[in-house]
C-alpha cells in the first residue's frame, strides 16, 4: 500500500470539496478556486471532513498514480487555505529587477531587458530591487514561473552571478591558476 496515497487529507473550515463526473475535482477556499482532471482509475470519495484516495487494484500504473492523486489534491487543499511562494534572488553587479503592473523587467547584462508578464493567478512581488517573491494558489504555476524567470540568467559557479532561489547553494569553483 502507499504510504503517501492511504493518508486520508482533511478538509479545513472555510474549504469545500467538490468531485464531479470522470474524477473532475473543484477545490474553494478563502484564496480562490482550483479545477483539476484526475486520472480516471483512481477512486475519489469526500467523507466527512477528509478526501480518500483508494486505488482498484496493485497493477504497477495505479501503485504509482495513488500517491501522486492523493498530493495533488492535498497541494489543492494546501493553495486555497494558505497559498504558495517561491523567492529568487539576482546576484551581480548592475543585475536588478524592476516591476511596472503585472510586467517584471529584469536587467540581466544582456544588450537589452527582459521583460515578462505575470501569468494568470500568479503575481510577483519585487523586494528591494534584486530579491523576486513569486505567489499563487497553484503549486504547479508557481514553481513554472520561477523557473522561467531562473532561466533567464542562471547562477554561474566561479562569481555566483545570476538568478538563483533563495534557499539553492552554489558550489563555486575556483579560476584559473597562472603558470609559475
Amino acid at each position: 500500500m502507499s504510504r503517501i496515497g492511504k493518508l486520508p487529507i482533511a478538509i479545513p473550515a472555510g474549504v469545500t470539496v467538490d468531485l464531479a463526473e470522470g474524477n473532475m475535482i473543484t477545490v474553494k477556499g478563502p484564496k480562490g478556486n482550483l479545477q483539476r482532471k484526475l486520472v480516471d482509475d483512481m477512486n475519489i470519495a469526500v467523507e466527512q471532513e477528509q478526501v480518500v484516495v483508494t486505488r482498484p487494484s496493485d497493477l504497477k500504473r495505479h501503485k504509482s498514480l495513488h500517491g501522486l492523486t492523493r498530493t495533488l489534491i492535498a497541494n489543492m487543499v494546501e493553495g486555497v487555505t494558505n497559498g504558495y511562494t517561491r523567492t529568487l534572488e539576482i546576484n551581480g553587479v548592475g543585475y536588478r529587477a524592476a516591476k511596472a503592473g503585472n510586467k517584471l523587467t529584469l536587467t540581466l547584462g544582456y544588450s537589452h531587458p527582459v521583460e515578462m508578464m505575470d501569468p494568470e493567478g500568479i503575481e510577483t512581488i519585487l523586494e528591494g530591487n534584486n530579491k523576486i517573491t513569486v505567489k499563487g494558489i497553484d503549486k504547479e504555476k508557481v514553481g513554472q514561473f520561477a523557473a522561467e524567470i531562473r532561466t533567464k540568467r542562471p547562477p554561474e559557479p566561479y562569481k555566483g552571478k545570476g538568478i538563483k532561489y533563495s534557499d539553492e547553494i552554489i558550489r563555486r569553483k575556483e579560476g584559473k591558476t597562472g603558470k609559475k
